[in-house]
């Protein structure tokens, strides 16, 4: 845990729930963020939120707050890159602001399994599909990230391909990577955080 600094992505636009800042969406009667937060702050050393906008609202959340750091909105690896600058432990992992049904043993899988494949990267697979923004890598890639995006690239599976990826089975927990990219996801997430 003391290795390992944990990055939570919220620094996106939202087109396709319209525009609205995600992290501070109310869910269950709590901001998004909060949900997340809550889930994760007890498998790291440290927090830090990557947000583009709504600076101050973050920060009440008690973290550190870091924009990105390259580009304008340039998606989930400068939100990386980021939080990569801004930590000092070897580790880091990150999550999205809008998967809120995060499991306490996230980190720790995922530092197994890095471990034992000898990987640089390691990302969830749910039994179907990966979830790229779900993952820890050594933050001493952050050189790769950042000379990746300056070379006009954005496309994390991409950059996983320039790296010994490692992937973790999650196909136990699959709800556990729900996300909200429509308003009608917030409602069946609603109904999964009830149901917990």
């Amino acid at each position: 845990m003391h290795e390992i600094t944990g990055i939570i992505l919220a620094g996106g636009r939202a087109r396709r729930m319209g525009g609205v800042d995600k992290g501070l969406t109310f869910l269950a009667g709590r901001p998004m963020l909060q949900h997340v937060l809550a889930a994760l702050a007890p498998q790291v050393a440290k927090v830090i939120v990557n947000a583009n906008r709504n600076l101050d609202a973050y920060r009440e959340f008690g973290c550190d707050v870091v924009s990105d750091i390259v580009g304008d909105y340039s998606g989930p690896l400068a939100g990386m890159a980021s939080g990569m600058q801004s930590a000092v432990t070897p580790y880091v992992v990150t999550v999205p602001c809008d998967s809120p049904l995060i499991v306490g043993d996230l980190v720790a899988r995922l530092y197994c399994a890095l471990k034992e494949q000898d990987a640089e990267v390691c990302v969830v697979h749910d039994g179907e599909r990966i979830h790229p923004v779900f993952l820890m890598l050594r933050r001493e890639l952050i050189g790769s990230v950042l000379g990746f995006l300056d070379g006009g690239e954005r496309k994390i599976d991409k950059w996983f391909a320039t790296h010994r990826l490692a992937v973790c089975d999650f196909s136990d927990q699959p709800e556990a990577f729900m996300n909200v990219n429509h308003p009608q996801e917030l409602e069946a997430l609603e109904q999964s955080v009830a149901k917990r």
